[in-house]
């Protein structure tokens, strides 16, 4: 995942989920935020944050807000990158020889970002972003999530099946120690992701090497259930 025409700001506030307005080169300007989570721990004043500059003369906002330093580790907040990181790893071999990589898959009444056939099975995979880390350790969501959670169910109905299933948790960052689901803010999400891993869904963490301009899956990340 490469971004181009990245340019330093100053975080100041964000009025509601979708824009951030954020000092660059001395003006402050209305930005689009890519992440629609609380990012609270993250969005704080006068965090040092990038944002990508658009060439769309017609875009009410002229900023994308893609990346923010906390404390001295560079966090990459841009809810699409995992999946397009996530893209890019399948293909290049990150769960070994796959065929068949196609994007926004369904099955039954689910719609997962990734199917695949894998040993002559056909599998399913969901992608879900991590931003939220406190002291090196991860969690998964940052608020309550029904559509992570119906994921979770529709990947362990397909396991039962007879199908290959992940879910695969882009860590947004790197040099983490571990992630675990968040049971103090979506317990009903972490019961669904033990149960499916019960049931013989992989799960999967991987961090990610980010920069200003860039942001490519890396490293195994220990899940603790």
């Amino acid at each position: 995942m490469v971004y181009e025409n990245i340019v330093a700001g100053r975080f100041l506030a964000r009025p509601n989920r979708f824009i951030a307005h954020v000092e660059i080169d001395g003006t402050i300007e209305v930005c689009h935020v890519k992440n629609t989570g609380r990012c609270r721990e993250l969005l704080v004043p006068d965090a040092q944050v990038w944002c990508q500059k658009s060439n769309n003369p017609n875009r009410k906002t002229k900023y994308d807000l893609i990346s923010v330093l906390k404390g001295n580790r560079l966090i990459n907040m841009d809810s699409q990158a995992p999946n397009a990181a996530a893209k890019m790893w399948l293909a290049s071999g990150g769960l070994g020889e796959i065929q068949n990589l196609k994007a926004e898959s369904v099955y039954a009444d689910s719609r997962f970002d990734f199917s695949f056939t894998k040993d002559g099975k056909l599998c399913f995979l969901e992608v879900k972003g991590v931003t939220l880390e406190e002291n090196g350790i991860c969690a998964f969501p940052d608020a309550p999530t029904l559509r992570g959670t119906k994921h979770l169910q529709g990947l362990t109905q397909a396991v039962k099946q007879g199908y290959g299933a992940y879910a695969l948790f882009v860590v947004q960052m790197s040099d983490v120690d571990y992630l675990h689901p968040n049971d103090a803010t979506d317990p009903v999400f972490g019961t669904a992701l033990r149960q499916a891993a019960a049931a013989g869904v992989q799960i999967l963490a991987m961090d990610c090497q980010v920069t200003p301009e860039s942001m490519v899956i890396k490293n195994t990340v220990d899940v603790r259930l």
